[in-house]
Formats: structure tokens, sequence, C-alpha cells
């Protein structure tokens, strides 16, 4: 199942990507025709803390609307526009840095892995005021940085409440996954030390174009990632490559920190990043960027003034 936030008719809805990948079942709709009542919630962040009792509804809903030979109901892509998958999230998305081992070492200057590389997971966080969903424009922020950086990164939606989870028991608490942007104003992120500033400028989270459910992305440790600027590939890796598991992630995270259905984890990015570049090359308005992880579709956005 690929949870899908939309824009139509001027309401947003939730719906399901169909299997054909250019269709979308309304959700709303789909209950009334195969199920004859509504009992799912509107928001994304409602059906996720529903639990299995909406994820049992939205299957049935599935399964009918694939064998049922009229397609009335179905909407084309090109006829809605794609939200964030989680427009608004309630808190802070949390977000790890250097968790890919290349991308630790093309920031450091000592070259040595030793020093480089983290011991324990680096987290900062990212405002809700961030998410920007599908197609929307990235706002380049020229009035306060001239170092506006890209990173591609593997985010985790989390199904229910939990804190203190171990490690074995971490996949049990996924709801599914999706692709952020974790856009970042380098040279803010390096005048106030602390990262949340340079990272949380609005629009600086792209997010989608949709959740995939974790029962269609049975190993998320084994998935290519990458990240195109204007037709350039600039970052490709495989999250084989992390530092710290999800299961590490999570467990680390929510021991002291009440983790709750449909917070976000995101869970690095790889080496490649504009920073690092030489000379360094970094977003301009104009400039479309294409992202891409196994299962999880693209995300393009493009850089506005």
């Amino acid at each position: 199942m690929r949870f899908i936030t939309y824009e139509y008719a001027g309401q947003s809805a939730l719906g399901l990507l169909a299997a054909s990948g250019q269709h979308i079942i309304p959700l709303e709709a789909g209950e009334r025709r195969y199920l004859g009542d509504v009992k799912l919630p509107s928001t994304m962040l409602a059906l996720i803390e529903q639990g299995d009792s909406a994820l049992e509804r939205v299957q049935a809903i599935a399964v009918k609307s694939a064998n049922d030979p009229d397609t009335s109901l179905l909407l084309q892509l090109n006829q809605v526009r794609l939200l964030a998958p989680i427009p608004r999230p309630l808190k802070n998305i949390f977000c790890i840095g250097k968790n890919y081992a290349e991308h630790a070492m093309e920031f450091d200057q000592t070259a040595n892995p030793d020093v480089a590389i983290p011991k324990y997971p680096v987290i900062f966080t990212k405002a809700p005021t961030t998410v920007i969903g599908p197609g929307a424009g990235i706002k380049s922020h020229s009035q306060i940085t001239q170092a506006l950086d890209y990173e591609v990164e593997l985010a985790v939606i989390i199904g229910k409440r939990g804190s203190y989870i171990k490690p074995e028991e971490a996949m049990d608490y996924i709801f599914g996954y999706t692709i952020l942007n974790d856009i970042t104003a380098r040279d803010l992120q390096k005048h106030h030390l602390q990262w949340f500033r340079g990272k949380s400028l609005d629009t600086s989270a792209p997010m989608g174009p949709y959740i995939a459910h974790k029962c269609l992305i049975p190993d998320p440790g084994n998935l290519t990632v990458s990240l195109k600027v204007n037709g350039e590939t600039r970052q490709h890796a495989s999250t084989a490559d992390f530092i710290f598991t999800i299961p590490t992630l999570i467990s680390t995270i929510s021991a002291g920190i009440t983790l709750e259905a449909g917070d976000i984890i995101s869970t690095g990015t790889p080496a490649g990043v504009g920073a690092a570049r030489k000379p360094p090359q970094f977003l301009r308005a104009g400039d479309v960027l294409e992202l891409t992880i196994s299962g999880l579709g693209t995300l393009s956005n493009t850089v506005i003034d």
C-alpha cells in the first residue's frame, strides 16, 4: 500500500496509489462504494494513529478496487496536486547527521576515519514548517543564504507510541517509509554552530511522493538512494552503507524521548552534497532536483526565488 495525501477540487484527501502508478484510489469514496460507510479518518496522521483497524479497511478497499472493472472511482495523477504525505508533522522531524562514512569523511579535514566517523548517532531536528510536497517550490532564501544545499534521505514513519524501544523490536514500531530532502543553508549552519536554523528554513524539507507501507519495503537497509540536479547525478549510494541502522536509530532516540505515531526520522544523506564538491556547487533558482529511492518513487522539486 502506497499512501498519498493530495488536493482535489480545493480539498485535501487521502488516497492509495493504484497498481498502475498513474491513478489514485480515493479512500473516502472507496469506503462508500466497497464497504458501505466511512470510518477512516481524513488525515494521514490520524490514519497512522488508528493502527491495524485502519489498515484492514484500506487493504479491503485496495483489493476490491483492483478487481472492479468500473474505474470511474479512480483519479488520474494529473488531476490532483500531490501534497507531502504528512503535510504538517505534529512535532519536529528527527534527523541524523553523518550516517554514511563517505559523507562524514567528505566534511572532515583530518582524513582520519577515527575522527570523522561518529561513535554515536548525531541527532538534530527540523521544524514542522519546513515540509512541502512534490512539485512545490524550494525557496532560495537568497536574502540570507548563498549556500543552499541538498541531501537525499530515507525517512522512517513511526507507526505507534513507544519509549525505550529495544533494537530487536524497533521494526515493529514502523508504519512505512518515504523520501525526504534535507535542504540545508550551509553558511547558516556554520555561523550558528547548532544546526537548527540552517536546517529549518521554510520549504527545506520536501517530502514524498507517498508513504510506502513497510510491507512493501522488506529490507530498508538495502535500498538504492540517489539525487540529480538538473539531470546530473550528484548522490548515489545504498542504505546498506548506514553507520547506524534503523533499529539503532529508533532505539537511541526513544531512550528517554517518547516516539509517537506519525513521527518522522530522516536517516542521513550519502556523500556528494554540494558543499563538498570542488568548487562547491550550491543550489540556485531554477535548479530541478530529482530524488529517487528504491520502492519509494521519485520526489521532484524546483528551486525558486
